[in-house]
C-alpha cells in the first residue's frame, strides 16, 4: 500500500503523519520507550492538538531487538499472536548508555542508536561493536495515515467510516537485496515489489502466495520478522527507492530486526525467535508417489501402479491417495469410498506386506462437506466457524455447503483428532494437509471470541498443521511425524513438510517452483518438495524427465498430477530406452538412495539451525559473493552439494559456481570458480557440483529405498580435502554415531565407525563412464 504519491505529494484520499521529533527518552525495564509527536516541538504550544507514537525499542535476545510502534495505545491488541519462542526465551540484559552520538540500545551483538538531536528523527541499527551498519529509520519514516483523510480532527471520534494505518521505512542501502517473505513465485530479489502477505489459493504463476511468512531477509546482514498474522503491505523499494515500507491496519505495528552478521546465522536466530522445524523419518525422503487428484482408481488401479514401478526398477517409499480415497461431495469425512475401498484396512496391511511401499498417506483438508458423514455432527456441536447470527459459515466453493473446523475450540481439535486417529488404525502413516488458505473474514465468529477474524485468515495454516503434526507425533513418536502442506505462516515450519501447490507442466512453472522453494527456505522451512512433472496439465515426455531430476534432488520427492498420472509410461508411451521416462525416473531416483547417508545427516543439521537442506539458496553458503544474491535457477543440497536444474530441451545450462574448486559429480572433472558456466545434459544427468573440502558419505549401489544402514558398504568420497573437514555420520532413525574427519596427517579419521567392506575414493567418487558421453562441455 502506497501512501504518497511520489515524492512530494500524499496519495489521494489519504491523511499521513509522521513521528517528527524525539520529545522524550524513557528507559523501561527492557529497552527505550520513544516519544515522538508529529511534528517538531519548539514551545509548549506546540504539544497541543497534535498526533503522537510511541516507538518501544526492546532487547528479546542475543542479536534481537524489537520495535513496536503505537499510535493509540487503547486499542485492543486482539489475538491470535505468533508462538515466539516456543523453546524458551534466552535471557538477555539490555545495556543503555550515551555518548555524543546519541542514546544506545545494546541486546548482545546488535544495537540501535537514537541521535541526540530532539529535532532530528534518526534511529540507526547496528552491530554493536559498531562494525557493521544495518538499516535505519529516518526522516518521515515512521507514521500514521487515515483512509478517506478526515477533513477535521473531530471526525475521527468515530473511526467506523475510517481505515487507520501504522507504517514503518527502513532504509535499503546501495545494492542492498531482500529476500524471502514465503513461498513468492516471482523474482528472486524483492526489491522493486509490491508484497501484500495474505494467504491465498492461487497456483504457482501469479503474486499470490500459499505460504505468506512476514520475514525477509537484507544481503546487508539483517533480517525483519514481522510480527502479526494478519495482513501485511509492504512496498520494497517501490514507494521509495530506498526504503522498505512496512504497513498494517490497526494502531500498533511491532517488527523483529535479527541480526547475523551472515545469513546463516541470521536464520539461527530466527529459529530461536519462531521455532525449529521437527526433524522427518528417514523414509519420508525417499520417491511419493500419488493417484493423481481427478482420475480414478481402486485396489487394482494402486497396485498396478506400484507393481509397474518395481518392473522398471523404481522404488516407491509412500504411496499418496488422493482427493478420491472420499467419495465425491463428501470431501473431508474421513470415509473411505466403500465402492472402491471395501476394507482400507485390509488393503493398506496387503500393500504393506507387499514390499511395494513402505508407507501410506492419505489426502483431507479442513473443510467439511455438507453431504459427508461428518458435517451434522460437526455442525450440531459447535465445531465448525460460524457466521455472526449464529449459522454455521457454508459456501460453495470446493465443496458443497462446506464449513470450516473451528479450531479455536478446544472440542472441535478433539473431533478432529479422534476422526485422524481412525485413519491411523487403518495403517495411514502421514497426512498432505491440503488447502487452509480460503479462509473468512467477515461475517465470522470463532469460537474463541476474542480473535480477530483477520489475523485468523493467515494464521489458521499455523493452527490446522499443528493439530495434524501433533496427533501423528502422538501415534507415531516424535521424529516420526511428517505432513505434506500447501498453507503456512511465519511458525508452520516447526511442523514439516510443505510442497510449492498447483503448478503447471511447463519449463516456466518448473522455474517458478525454483524460485519458490528458494524464498521459502529463506523462511526458516528445511524441508520442501513440488509436484513432479507439473499438476496441471500434460507434461511432454521432456518436461517430466528435466523435472525429475529436479525434483530427485529436492529434500522431498513427489510424482503427482491433476487429471493425469505422474507413473512414467504414461507419459512417453512406455519408452524403454535409457533415455526414456522410465529409466530416468529409476536413475535419479538410485541416485537420491545413495546420497541418503549425506541428505539425513545434513537435513538434522539444517532443522537443527532452521536452514533450508534444499532448496538452499547460494547466497546462505556464499554471503560475500554478491552474484550469489540474484541466483534463482540453481541450489545448494546442504552445504556442500550445488545443483543446476536444466529448463530446456535441448539440455543446454548454464550456470554459476562461486569461489572454489568444485568437482563433476558424474565426471569428477574440476571447475574452478567464481565463473559463470556453460553444458549440455543428457536426461541422466545435469549440473551438480560437489564444494571442495567435502567428505561425501554415499550408500551402496543398487540398494531399494531410502531406510538402509548409512554405515555399512558405503563409499566414502573425498573432494579436495584438508584438515578439519567432515562429515556427520547418523543412523536411520536420526541418532548420531559420530564423525569422520580428516586429521593433522591427511588421514580419514573416525574410520573405526563404517561396517562391512567400505571404500575410500580422493578427489572425487567412481564414476560411471557412461555419463562422459551425455555431458558436454559448452
Amino acid at each position: 500500500m502506497k501512501f504518497r504519491d511520489g515524492m512530494w505529494l500524499t496519495a489521494e484520499g489519504m491523511r499521513v503523519e509522521y513521528a517528527e521529533d524525539v520529545y522524550n527518552i524513557t528507559e523501561t525495564e527492557r529497552g527505550l520507550s520513544l516519544l515522538c509527536p508529529s511534528r517538531k516541538i519548539f514551545s509548549r504550544g506546540d504539544t497541543l492538538n497534535q498526533s503522537t507514537i510511541t516507538i518501544d525499542i526492546e532487547a528479546a535476545s542475543d542479536g534481537i531487538l524489537s520495535v513496536e510502534t503505537t499510535h493509540w495505545a487503547g486499542a485492543a491488541n486482539r489475538g491470535p499472536h505468533f508462538d515466539l519462542f516456543p523453546d524458551g526465551q534466552p535471557k538477555i540484559e539490555p545495556q543503555v548508555s550515551k555518548s555524543d552520538k546519541g542514546t544506545t540500545l545494546s541486546a548482545g551483538a546488535l544495537s540501535a542508536t537514537i541521535h541526540p538531536d530532539q529535532h532530528t528523527f534518526d534511529i540507526r541499527f547496528h552491530s554493536t561493536d559498531g562494525s557493521k551498519p544495518l538499516t535505519s529509520l529516518l526522516n518521515r519514516s515512521v507514521g500514521l495515515a487515515y483512509s478517506p483523510a478526515p477533513s477535521n480532527p473531530m471526525q475521527t471520534g468515530d473511526m467506523r467510516d475510517f481505515k487507520h494505518y501504522m507504517f514503518t521505512q527502513t532504509t535499503l542501502g546501495i545494492g542492498e537485496t531482500v529476500h524471502g517473505l514465503g513461498e513468492r513465485f516471482g523474482a528472486f530479489n524483492k526489491v522493486g515489489q509490491s508484497i501484500t502477505l495474505w494467504n491465498a489459493d492461487g497456483g504457482t504463476s501469479s503474486d499470490q502466495a500459499y505460504k505468506n511468512v512476514s520475514f525477509w531477509l537484507s544481503s546487508r546482514g539483517y533480517g525483519v520478522f514481522i510480527d502479526t498474522p494478519g495482513k501485511v503491505d509492504l512496498e520494497i523499494g517501490s514507494e521509495r527507492c530506498s526504503r522498505v515500507q512496512t504497513s498494517v491496519e490497526g494502531q500498533r505495528l511491532k517488527w523483529y530486526i535479527i541480526y547475523g552478521p551472515t545469513p546463516k546465522e541470521v536464520l539461527q536466530r530466527y529459529a530461536v525467535l519462531t521455532g525449529r522445524p521437527g526433524q522427518v523419518p528417514s523414509w519420508s525422503f525417499g520417491l511419493w508417489l500419488s493417484t493423481s487428484f481427478t482420475t480414478n482408481y481402486d485396489e487394482t488401479t494402486v497396485n498396478s501402479f506400484l507393481e509397474g514401478m518395481k518392473e522398471r526398477d523404481t522404488q516407491v517409499d509412500v504411496f499418496h491417495y488422493d482427493c478420491f480415497w472420499m467419495k465425491a461431495f463428501t470431501w473431508t469425512d474421513f470415509v473411505f469410498d466403500s465402492e472402491r475401498f471395501p476394507d482400507p484396512k485390509a488393503q493398506i496391511s496387503r500393500l504393506k506386506k507387499s514390499g511395494l511401499v513402505k508407507k501410506v498417506c492419505v489426502w483431507i483438508n479442513p473443510y467439511i462437506a455438507q453431504h459427508g458423514a461428518a458435517f451434522k455432527n460437526a455442525a450440531e456441536k459447535g465445531y465448525l466457524l460460524k457466521r455472526r447470527n449464529g449459522d454455521v459459515w457454508q459456501w460453495d466453493l470446493w465443496q458443497a455447503g462446506m464449513g470450516i473446523i473451528d479450531f479455536t475450540n478446544p472440542e472441535a481439535v478433539k473431533w478432529y483428532v479422534e476422526c485422524l486417529n481412525e485413519l491411523f488404525d487403518k495403517g495411514v502413516d502421514c497426512i498432505k494437509t491440503d488447502f487452509g488458505e480460503r479462509i473468512p473474514t467477515l461475517d465470522v465468529e470463532w469460537y474463541d471470541k476474542s480473535l480477530d477474524p483477520h489475523k485468523m485468515h493467515n494464521y489458521y495454516a499455523f493452527l490446522y498443521n499443528k493439530v495434524v503434526y501433533e496427533a501423528l507425533q502422538a501415534r507415531y513418536g516424535t521424529t516420526e511425524a511428517v505432513l505434506f502442506a500447501r498453507s503456512a505462516c511465519a511458525g508452520t515450519q516447526r511442523f514439516p513438510l510443505v510442497w510449492g501447490g498447483d503448478c503447471e507442466s511447463t519449463p516456466e512453472a518448473m522455474a517458478e517452483s525454483v524460485r519458490g522453494g528458494l524464498g521459502l527456505g529463506l523462511g526458516g522451512f528445511t524441508f520442501w518438495s513440488n509436484d513432479i512433472g507439473g499438476f496441471e496439465g500434460y507434461p511432454a515426455p521432456w518436461i517430466y524427465k528435466r523435472w525429475v531430476a529436479f525434483g530427485l534432488l529436492c529434500s522431498h520427492s513427489r510424482l503427482h498430477g491433476s487429471s493425469s498420472y505422474r507413473v512414467p509410461w504414461t507419459i512417453d508411451n512406455d519408452d524403454k530406452s535409457e533415455e526414456g521416462c522410465s529409466r530416468t525416473l529409476a536413475k535419479w531416483t538410485a541416485l537420491k538412495t545413495r546420497l541418503m547417508p549425506y541428505l539425513y545427516a545434513q537435513g538434522a543439521k539444517a532443522a537443527e539451525n532452521g536452514w533450508p537442506l534444499s532448496l538452499r539458496a547460494i547466497c546462505l553458503e556464499f554471503p560475500d559473493d554478491q552474484t550469489a544474491w540474484y541466483l534463482d535457477r540453481q541450489f545448494m543440497v546442504g552445504d556442500a552439494l550445488l545443483v543446476a536444474p536444466i529448463f530446456e530441451e535441448s539440455g543446454e545450462v548454464e550456470f554459476y559456481l562461486p569461489k572454489g574448486k568444485w568437482t563433476s559429480f558424474f565426471t569428477n572433472r574440476v571447475r574452478d570458480g567464481p565463473g559463470w558456466f556453460k553444458e549440455k545434459h543428457g536426461f541422466s544427468s545435469l549440473p551438480l557440483y560437489v564444494r571442495e573440502n567435502t567428505i561425501l558419505i554415499l550408500g551402496k549401489s543398487g540398494i531399494k529405498g531410502a531406510v538402509y544402514d548409512y554405515v555399512e558398504d558405503v563409499e566414502v568420497a573425498l573432494y579436495h580435502v584438508k584438515e578439519g573437514a567432515s562429515a556427520e555420520l547418523l543412523d536411520n532413525q536420526g541418532n548420531k554415531l559420530g564423525t569422520l574427519k580428516i586429521g593433522a596427517n591427511g588421514e580419514l579419521e573416525g574410520k573405526s565407525l563404517l561396517k562391512g567392506s567400505y571404500t575410500t575414493s580422493e578427489n572425487g567418487h567412481e564414476v560411471d563412464e557412461s555419463y562422459s558421453s551425455t555431458i558436454g562441455w559448452l
